[in-house]
C-alpha cells in the first residue's frame, strides 16, 4: 500500500485554526499527523486522496490564513522508519507508560501499553486520547463491559483491559485501524477484545457499562442515540474529539434527550473530553 505525504506550511496560523484544519483533513481521509517546521505533515492512503477535494477544503480557510503544501509519495516499507523518527514514549498521570515496539520496557510503571507504529490515529500523543486515558485511569473499569468507538490503534480499549475490564468491543470504520487494533491487542496480551470494522451499524446488540467515543462532534451527535440504546443505567460515556464552544453544549443537549447527563469535562489546549452518565 502506498501513501501520500502532504507537508503544510503557514505564514501565520492560530493553534485553534490548525486544530480545525487537522480535523477537516481527518474527515477527508488523512489519518496521521506530525508537527513539522512551520506547520505540520499529514498522511493519507494514495488511493483515497483527491487533490481537488484538498484544494476546496483549503479554500474555506483562505480568509483566515495562507497555506502552502507539498505532496510526496511514501512507500509502505518506509512508513515504520517515519514513525520511529517521530514516535516518543508517553507517560500518563505517572502510572501508564505508552511505548512503541522499538522502545525499551519500563516495568516501574503499573501499566504499560505497547503500540506498533501503524498509520492509525490514537497513539496517546494527541490531547483527546490523553484526556480519555486520564478518565479511564480514574474510573471503575474492573469487570465492566466496554465499547470503544473510533478505536484507532485500540489504545483506549487496551488500557481498559489492563485495568480489569471484563469484555471489550473496539470499532473503527478504517480497515487499517481495525487491523492495528487486532495486532496491538495481541502485543499487549489482551485476549478479551473483539475488533470490528464499521460504524454504529455494526455495534453488537449488547449492554455496555462504559462507552469510549473519541471521534468528532458531528459523528458523536449522529451516534448518541445508538449509544443510549446500549448503555446500562448508571453507565458512563467518555467523549472527546471536539471543542468547548459550541461543541460541548450541543453534545450535552443531545445526550439530555436520552437521559444521559453531563458530569464534568477536561480541556487540553482547544480540545475537550467530557464525562456523561445515564440516569433513568
Amino acid at each position: 500500500m502506498q501513501y501520500i505525504k502532504a507537508v503544510f506550511k503557514f505564514e501565520s496560523i492560530e493553534d485553534y485554526q490548525q486544530d480545525l484544519l487537522i480535523s477537516d483533513l481527518a474527515d477527508a481521509g488523512f489519518d496521521t499527523f506530525e508537527d513539522s517546521e512551520g506547520g505540520f505533515t499529514a498522511f493519507v492512503i494514495k488511493e483515497n486522496f483527491n487533490e481537488q477535494e484538498l484544494k476546496s477544503l483549503l479554500a474555506n480557510y483562505a480568509e483566515d490564513f495562507t497555506t502552502q503544501y507539498l505532496l510526496e509519495d511514501v512507500a509502505d516499507e518506509n512508513w515504520n522508519a517515519e514513525w520511529e523518527k517521530n514516535f516518543s514514549p508517553l507517560i500518563i498521570d505517572d502510572v501508564c507508560y505508552v511505548r512503541a515496539t522499538f522502545h525499551e520496557a519500563q516495568p516501574s510503571y503499573p501499566y504499560e501499553i505497547v503500540i506498533d507504529p501503524k498509520m492509525a490515529f490514537g497513539t496517546g500523543h494527541h490531547q483527546t486520547t490523553t484526556m480519555v486515558m486520564q478518565y479511564i485511569l480514574a474510573a471503575d473499569v474492573k469487570d465492566k463491559n466496554v465499547l470503544d468507538m473510533g478505536c484507532g490503534t485500540g489504545i483506549l480499549a487496551i488500557l481498559a483491559a489492563k485495568l480489569g475490564a471484563r469484555y471489550l468491543t473496539a470499532i473503527d470504520y478504517d480497515d487499517i485501524c481495525y487491523e492495528s487494533t487486532i495486532e496491538n491487542a495481541a502485543l499487549n496480551h489482551v485476549g478479551n477484545l473483539k475488533a470490528i470494522c464499521g460504524s454504529k451499524e455494526v455495534i453488537p446488540n449488547d449492554e455496555y457499562d462504559i462507552i469510549l467515543a473519541n471521534i468528532n462532534r458531528n459523528i458523536l451527535l449522529d451516534q448518541i442515540g445508538k449509544y443510549a440504546e446500549l448503555l446500562k443505567s448508571e453507565g458512563k460515556i467518555f467523549f472527546s474529539g471536539f471543542y468547548l464552544d459550541p461543541d460541548l453544549s450541543m453534545i450535552t443537549a443531545e445526550c439530555a434527550k436520552y437521559g444521559i447527563r453531563y458530569l464534568d469535562h477536561k480541556q487540553n489546549g482547544d480540545w475537550v473530553a467530557a464525562q456523561f452518565e445515564k440516569k433513568e
